[in-house]
């Protein structure tokens, strides 16, 4: 639960809420900028889309490494779809939820803050605001997935040393955990570690595009022989995976993406055998799941290592074009719901999240002037003699 907040307004109203003061007052933040405006890119969405996230009360997340932005999609007080987007070089792996977000770019790890309170809304219409608060430098160690464990350590997939790793206070990382057939920590992304499932906190599934053992020794392994490793025993779960990406725990099942062939998959964990869920027109990274619903993103092909593959196959035997997007698909019978395309610089997506409980995020870019005049700190409420024992703080905003 994010700290009451207290920001500055012409017009100030206060509820009672569990027995606290609450501040219900907007917060304003400056639309100028110094930092560069995105690429020109066409975004359409399916007819619905800006409903159907209304109803739930859930936003997304996306990242992009090609053009190097972190997106976030909700819907304005008035049902226009918001995309908010904000540079982050090489942006990639994403852990969000509805207070925090952590994005990994090319030679740092961010952490960003929502810096509002349960009832503030910043320019009238952002019912978060997240802000970077902290980047913790790990030289370019080609981050691809992101998660915290039980202990709020950050864990993170270091494709470019094969290996599971944490910050170090000191180092560029400290390493967790290798695949065994890995014979040394070594900066050669030999078998492209990419993907990471927690279960109870800790690590628990990853994926692996090959076996291999030398110097990007994986990128002749792309068809086939892309694998799912039980972290806690070493164990391949399957082994009959195209590029593999994205692992995740959800309703009791292991689900993957089989990105090389296009399908979102579930996965039995005890002998390995695959269910084809639902199949999205793109290589598919970036996998979220809430309730019984799954967030996939897709890039389009990509000559050096997405060429060749079967999922093109895939793609034209269903008369279709490949795709740069994200897609909500219903996992109890695979139908896709809902997608959003992006046409023009964005033709790549890495990592996906829902937000639930959050219907517009905003977030502070790197280089905008906001990073400079927003200021945000821990401050006391005004507390009624019965309330003395029970101290409530809020943020205030200035």
């Amino acid at each position: 639960m994010p700290p009451k907040a207290k920001a500055p307004s012409r017009k100030k109203k206060t509820t009672e809420s569990a027995g606290k003061r609450v501040s219900a007052r907007p917060v304003s933040v400056s639309g100028s900028q110094t930092e560069p405006a995105p690429a020109p890119t066409s975004i359409s969405a399916s007819r619905g889309l800006a409903d159907w996230l209304v109803t739930h009360r859930i936003s997304l997340a996306l990242t992009s490494y090609q053009t190097g932005q972190l997106m976030l999609i909700g819907v304005l007080p008035r049902g226009r779809l918001s995309v908010y987007q904000r540079n982050f070089v090489r942006a990639m792996g994403l852990c969000a939820n509805p207070q925090r977000i952590y994005v990994s770019a090319i030679a740092q790890l961010w952490r960003l803050e929502n810096v509002l309170g349960p009832e503030q809304i910043a320019n009238k219409q952002f019912d978060r605001l997240y802000v970077p608060r902290n980047a913790q430098t790990t030289g370019d160690l080609d981050i691809h997935e992101i998660a915290v464990d039980r202990d709020e350590r950050v864990v993170f997939v270091n494709t470019k040393y094969s290996c599971l790793a944490t910050f170090d206070p000191v180092h560029s990382f400290r390493p967790l955990w290798k695949p065994n057939f890995i014979s040394k920590l070594a900066p050669e992304d030999r078998c492209h570690l990419n993907g990471l499932a927690m279960q109870n906190g800790q690590p628990k599934y990853v994926t692996a595009v090959s076996r291999s053992d030398v110097v990007d020794g994986w990128r002749e392994r792309r068809h086939e022989g892309g694998i799912i490793i039980d972290v806690e025993t070493d164990r391949i779960v399957t082994q009959d995976l195209s590029m593999p990406h994205s692992p995740r725990l959800a309703g009791g099942n292991l689900w993957v993406l089989d990105s090389g062939r296009g399908y979102l998959c579930r996965v039995d964990a005890a002998n390995g055998t695959i269910d084809r869920v639902a199949f999205c027109p793109g290589f598919s990274r970036g996998l979220s799941f809430w309730r019984h619903f799954a967030l996939v993103a897709t890039s389009l092909s990509r000559e050096s290592s997405f060429r060749g593959l079967e999922l093109e196959d895939n793609i034209k035997a269903r008369d279709g074009e490949p795709r740069c997007g994200a897609f909500i698909v219903d996992t109890r019978n695979g139908d896709i719901l809902h997608w959003i395309r992006f046409e023009g610089a964005v033709r790549e997506l890495f990592d996906a999240a829902f937000i639930p409980g959050v219907r517009a995020p905003m977030c502070v870019g790197l280089a905008s002037s906001e990073m400079r005049t927003l200021t945000t700190f821990e401050a006391e409420q005004p507390v009624s003699p019965a309330d003395v024992q029970k101290e409530s703080k809020g943020a205030t905003i200035s």
